[in-house]
């Protein structure tokens, strides 16, 4: 027998309900109040633990697909559209793509580089820190970026430890060469950034540069047969000694780029880098970030909080990194008229 309460259309609830209820209220309550980013955080977390099967279902079929093979593909796909935006100039991903053919053509051909061997590059932020970084990849070597805030002996440890068989120097730190030079390793070779040198054994690279061709090496001295294995060195700051190698794998370096991903950039975002390149928040998370949805980023030579919103809205950012105390420094400049925030994901 159904009983019916008189002034419900419904059947009369079990005595439990309206006490469950409650308790999902207040469950609901508590959350906002204590852990309003519970869901947000979720499902990052859910997008993270994805990538990280759809990486480890990839390695388990024997197909290993490294960020550098995910540009090569993005350059095919979308050849046109824009990946570097720097000092206003654009560099297109079929640009970058030739440009660090390139560089691995003259390694190729004017050096005994061998796959797996190291190459310290000691560059600031600019396009061709990129160009040399994807090129030498492309040989299979592993890449050491160098702080370019450390000098003398500090540097000399970074390149001792790391042992590189080459040491790339950006045109803007050939007073830092000139410091190291006499101390340098003589096995190790030096390439700089020019096209005239007056450093004696110092090789330069912008000439051999021009002159390659922009043909692909063969992709058998890229392909990974290990995700574990090491691709890149990143240094510490040397704050508390001298600085330290963190070792980074392929693997590493596709969890770092899936970072912007998984807090839900896209293909259409444009993302702003002002960190030094040679820090893996805007190596990996940013250049690997935007390899990774292929989306296009501005690069900037150095962080500037004068210039930084109005960067923003010249190139119509819509993400941002930072890092320290880079969001106190954007909060003590003074409001400038016309200049409004209207969307940013940190």
């Amino acid at each position: 027998m159904r009983v019916w309460d008189s002034l419900s259309p419904f059947p009369m609830l079990p005595s439990w309900v309206p006490g469950v209820a409650a308790g999902v209220a207040s469950l609901h309550l508590i959350q906002k109040l204590l852990f309003p980013y519970f869901w947000a955080d979720l499902r990052y977390l859910l997008k993270a633990l994805m990538h990280g099967l759809r990486v480890e279902t990839y390695r388990l079929r024997g197909k290993i697909v490294t960020i550098l093979d995910k540009f090569v593909k993005l350059a095919e796909k979308q050849p046109h559209k824009p990946f570097l935006i720097y000092d206003g100039k654009v560099h297109t991903y079929q640009d970058v793509d030739r440009r660090s053919n390139r560089v691995a053509q003259v390694f190729l051909h004017h050096s005994t580089l061998k796959k797996g061997d190291t190459v310290a590059l000691l560059m600031g932020n600019e396009p061709d820190f990129i160009h040399v970084w994807f090129g030498l990849a492309k040989l299979g070597c592993v890449v050491a970026f160098l702080n370019f805030n450390v000098r003398s002996r500090s540097l000399l440890h970074c390149l001792s430890s790391c042992e590189p068989k080459i040491l790339v120097v950006g045109a803007d730190f050939l007073g830092t060469l000139e410091e190291i030079l006499p101390n340098l390793q003589k096995d190790i070779s030096v390439w700089i950034m020019a096209k005239d040198s007056t450093f004696p054994s110092v090789h330069t690279l912008l000439e051999k540069m021009e002159a390659a061709s922009e043909d692909p090496v063969p992709v058998n001295r890229r392909s990974a047969n290990n995700l574990k294995s090491s691709v890149l060195y990143i240094f510490t700051s040397g704050t508390t000694g001298f600085p330290k190698a963190a070792v980074i794998s392929h693997m590493q370096v596709l969890k770092g780029a899936a970072g912007l991903w998984a807090f839900g950039a896209t293909a259409k975002d444009i993302i702003y880098i002002t960190l030094p390149l040679y820090h893996s928040a805007a190596s990996l998370l940013g250049i690997g970030g935007c390899i990774e949805l292929g989306a296009t980023c501005v690069l900037r030579k150095k962080f500037s909080a004068s210039q930084f919103w109005s960067d923003c809205k010249k190139y119509n950012v819509t993400v941002i990194q930072y890092i320290g105390e880079l969001c106190r420094y954007l909060c003590n400049q003074p409001v400038v008229s016309g200049t409004k925030v209207m969307a940013v994901h940190l």
